[in-house]
């Protein structure tokens, strides 16, 4: 597999600027929760491409790429489309978690809790953690 911009593609830069700039009301939801390190000191980016898709919201520490769903996330081109996307990702070694938006809008703190719960699944043993 070609290596060479598995992450941060340049082709990319435009349009993660473009979802950065445009979020949607859940994104900014989940985004003001766990920007700055707020859970527990581990850092998120948002909108970070590896290999050929940009995800929502990525832990680079823990491989850990959460995705945020709206309703159109059922039909079945869209389910197909994030199975393909999740075999992807975790051929290159990162995990997924997906929420719904209504879990993100009527549950932050279980959604928050839930992703606590896996980023301390994921840390790598003896890295050391910034607060």
């Amino acid at each position: 597999m070609e290596q060479k911009f598995l992450y941060q593609n340049k082709k990319f830069v435009d349009r993660r600027k473009e979802l950065r700039k445009n979020q949607t009301e859940t994104e900014k939801k989940l985004w003001s929760r766990i920007r700055r390190s707020q859970i527990d000191g581990f850092k998120f980016v948002r909108q970070y491409s590896i290999g050929p898709y940009i995800l929502d919201f990525y832990c680079p520490l823990t491989r850990l790429a959460i995705e945020l769903d709206g309703s159109q996330h059922s039909e079945i081109e869209a389910v197909l489309y994030d199975k393909d996307r999740e075999k992807y990702l975790e051929s290159v070694d990162i995990k997924v978690l997906r929420f719904w938006n209504n879990e993100i809008l009527e549950n932050t703190e279980k959604v928050l809790e839930r992703i606590y719960q896996e980023l301390l699944s994921l840390v790598p043993p003896l890295k050391v953690r910034g607060g």
